[in-house]
């Protein structure tokens, strides 16, 4: 009996929910619901319940209710949502006529390695206007020398970079197709966003195109890195964490609510096994409304910058300071050569403290407000330098330097291009710390070793693919030559194994960013790696 009960109840919230969704004259730009009705026209009137129960045959009206709210959406949608495939140049060794799913390589006579392949990988994407501008993930087309796109009915045409905004993960690409084949969607204020609102991702995950999945707004003000295979990522702020099933594919996807409007564009997964578990993020779609404009207009986005790297003051860091181990703010690590910050005066930290076994850096100012917004974590100065302000802006922040608060003047910059923090950590060692590689690994698991033929709790790094004119296509590192389906996820195997970089033992993907983190720009190091078995040593030489 208190087992229906609770199922019965839950039905009611779900439908009262979908009721109150319903209340709109159409769900979608360009999209009329039929006969030109509103879709809560769609939905049964239901009576309200009355003392916790319900009227005969009120739980199968509910549940029409809001199986029809879904129904209607996804019918309205998913028109924008689109299949983006995109072809790469990858260097990997030679083994035979292997192929990627839907796309042959290209291969030479055994024994011509490194050769040259391409690879494929598909995405998703959203129509954006009716002139044929498309947005997706930075992710998806990064690199790619051909991108096609598949529409709802089945049409595929070639598609153009337009601009790129790595620091956003976020791209608009172009198709040249007749304006009525274009069906743009409605943003949503994700500022408005609150934890427990429905939420449906639309997208392509695993080249199933056209794929619905259900659930919850589960966090808002995440943060995600921009750029998982750079050291010197920045960070996306108010990132929206949902429930709602997304895997490899759904990048680019849409994220929308009950009204069909887009709350956020599906970016990445939190996963051991690199599929859903139930932690997906979207970028929120007040980003997106500002990058998008700027990258179809100038086919870039110009950040404001500060220059600092930090922390978020915890208490042990601010027990280490003599300050009060309540005290909250964010902690500067680190000022950047010639940004505002330096030119402001802000200061960094310099002594070096050992917290649980852990050396830290403390001594810096802590940021406890900017224009009199109070800074609680370092994510506050991320997120409102990108919701509140633009380039040559003054700000005032308001820190405590040795114990004393004083306020500090910064009129923010142009952040700099991602070309120009390549230059300038090549030309200029002192300018930053941090190694790109450039490949995209995975950590070996029981299963990857399996499939090598490698022994059981082997440990390290596979190499799935190396990008070209990359550090690691000079020191001659190999990436995969066959794709398998390990946990449910298509796996690159066969290529080279990192074990360890200048003798230290590499046994996860985050444990070979971290130490690359660590080096300077310029600096030479050793890989130890595995190569069909047989243990050798690399050495990557990024000064040349």
């Amino acid at each position: 009996m208190n087992k229906r009960t609770i199922s019965v109840s839950l039905l009611v919230v779900l439908a009262m929910l979908a009721l109150t969704a319903c209340g709109t004259s159409a769900l979608f730009a360009g999209h009329p619901t039929t006969n030109n009705q509103s879709l809560a026209a769609s939905a049964p009137a239901v009576a309200a319940p009355t003392q916790g129960t319900l009227p005969s045959g009120a739980a199968n009206d509910l549940l029409s209710a809001y199986q029809g709210t879904l129904e209607n959406t996804y019918a309205a949608v998913s028109p924008s949502v689109v299949n983006i495939r995109v072809v790469s140049k990858v260097t990997s060794s030679s083994s035979g006529n292997t192929q990627i799913p839907g796309f042959p390589f290209f291969n030479q006579p055994q024994g011509q390695q490194p050769q040259q392949q391409f690879q494929s990988a598909l995405g998703s994407g959203f129509v954006w206007d009716q002139k044929g501008d498309i947005v997706t993930n930075n992710h998806v087309v990064n690199g790619a020398d051909k991108i096609e796109v598949t529409f709802s009915d089945g049409t595929i045409v070639p598609a153009t970079l337009v601009g790129a905004d790595p620091d956003s993960d976020l791209a608009v690409i172009k198709v040249d197709v007749q304006a009525s084949q274009l069906h743009p969607v409605q943003m949503a204020d994700s500022s408005s966003v609150k934890v427990g609102e429905l939420a449906i991702a639309i997208g392509n995950p695993f080249g199933l195109e056209g794929t619905m999945t259900t659930g919850i707004i589960s966090g808002v003000g995440r943060s995600l890195p921009a750029d998982e295979t750079s050291a010197q990522s920045y960070t996306i702020p108010d990132i929206i964490q949902t429930d709602a099933p997304i895997n490899p594919g759904n990048s680019g996807g849409v994220l929308i609510d009950t009204q069909g409007q887009v709350l956020g564009v599906t970016s990445a997964i939190e996963s051991p096994v690199q599929a859903n578990a139930g932690i997906g993020f979207a970028i929120p779609s007040a980003i997106v409304n500002n990058v998008v404009p700027a990258l179809i207009k100038d086919g870039k986005y110009v950040h404001s910058w500060l220059g600092i790297s930090g922390t978020t003051l915890v208490p042990d860091l601010a027990k280490a300071m003599n300050l009060d181990t309540g005290q909250r703010g964010a902690l500067v690590e680190e000022i950047l050569p010639n940004s505002p910050a330096e030119q402001a005066g802000l200061k960094g930290s310099s002594q070096q403290v050992t917290i649980d076994g852990q050396t830290a850096t403390v001594g810096g100012d802590v940021i406890t407000a900017i224009d009199n917004q109070p800074v609680l974590q370092m994510d506050d100065i991320i997120a409102y330098l990108a919701r509140s302000t633009r380039v040559d802006q003054k700000v005032t922040l308001t820190i405590l330097r040795d114990g004393k608060q004083q306020t500090v003047d910064v009129t923010l910059a142009a952040r700099p291009s991602a070309d120009t923090r390549n230059n300038a950590n090549s030309n200029s060692p002192s300018v930053a710390q941090g190694i790109h590689l450039g490949i995209l690994g995975t950590t070996v698991d029981d299963s990857i070793a399996k499939e090598m033929n490698l022994p059981n709790g082997q440990q390290g790094v596979l190499v799935e693919q190396v990008q070209p004119g990359s550090l690691a296509e000079k020191g001659g590192l190999q990436g995969g030559t066959k794709t398998v389906t390990l946990n449910g996820q298509q796996v690159m195997v066969g290529g080279d194994i990192i074990t360890a970089i200048d003798g230290q033992g590499i046994t996860s993907i985050d444990e070979l960013k971290s130490a690359l983190a660590r080096y300077p720009a310029d600096h030479e190091f050793t890989l130890t790696i595995l190569r069909n078995g047989t243990e050798n040593q690399v050495t990557i030489q990024p000064g040349q």
